[in-house]
């Protein structure tokens, strides 16, 4: 298993003091933020090959994750724990922050400036599951009501559909009580020790063949990391 770390939060680089075998970070063109993402994830791309684990400063790097698992011929399921949605457009967006747009992208949204750039085919709704996304925004809300996406719990992952596992988590499911310095912290969440426990579960039950970590924190504890990612137990 190979460790991949992409320092960045979106197109701009963060130190994330994480081990690691692998590290991408190109120098990115001049241009607009979407020319400089879809270098990046097509670089994160290029790197991936099947049952690596990718570490980050977002949740759009994912899109590269799954780039590259697919350019190994596998049609994989998203496994996407998160305390919030990703699943805004540019049009439904407020805030404009193109995090929160992550899984949304993955599903084919603005295909045309994104996924066709970076050579990603976009996952089917009936294929994603959607874990503990508790700090919802009312047109996500609306978006998930009349979607194909399952949702589930940490504590209770219901049915994952079969095949190949791409699995997405970012730190901040965790209860923000429990991990100060997150940059969009969410109370009432599940505890660090349930959120490994479920990880490591899918990782043991299921053929992951992307592990894919986005710590999106100002500060966080490089132990976590270690913790999230050391391998299952059988």
């Amino acid at each position: 298993m190979t460790t991949i770390l992409v320092p960045f939060h979106h197109d701009e680089r963060v130190d994330l003091p994480v081990p690691a075998d692998v590290t991408v970070e190109p120098v990115l063109p001049d241009g607009d933020v979407w020319t400089r993402l879809t270098t990046l994830y097509r670089h994160v791309a290029d790197a991936v090959t099947p049952g690596d684990t990718v570490v980050s400063g977002d949740c759009l790097v994912s899109a590269g994750v799954v780039a590259g698992v697919q350019r190994a011929g596998i049609d994989p399921v998203v496994v996407w724990f998160d305390a919030h949605g990703d699943v805004h457009t540019l049009d439904t967006s407020t805030s404009g922050y193109l995090g929160g747009l992550s899984l949304r992208l993955l599903l084919g949204a603005h295909r045309d400036i994104f996924s066709d750039r970076i050579g990603l085919e976009p996952i089917a709704e009936d294929r994603a599951v959607l874990v503990d996304a508790r700090d919802l925004d009312p047109a996500e809300v609306d978006y998930l009501a009349t979607s194909g996406i399952h949702r589930s719990t940490v504590h209770d992952l219901g049915d994952i559909p079969d095949g190949p596992v791409v699995l997405h988590v970012d730190v901040d499911v965790i209860d923000s009580a429990e991990l100060p310095g997150l940059r969009f912290p969410a109370p009432d969440g599940p505890s660090t020790q349930d959120v490994i426990a479920a990880v490591q579960h899918i990782r043991r039950t299921r053929d992951v063949v992307a592990f894919d970590l986005a710590c999106t924190w100002y500060t966080g504890d490089p132990g976590l990391v270690a913790d999230m990612t050391v391998p299952p137990k059988p």
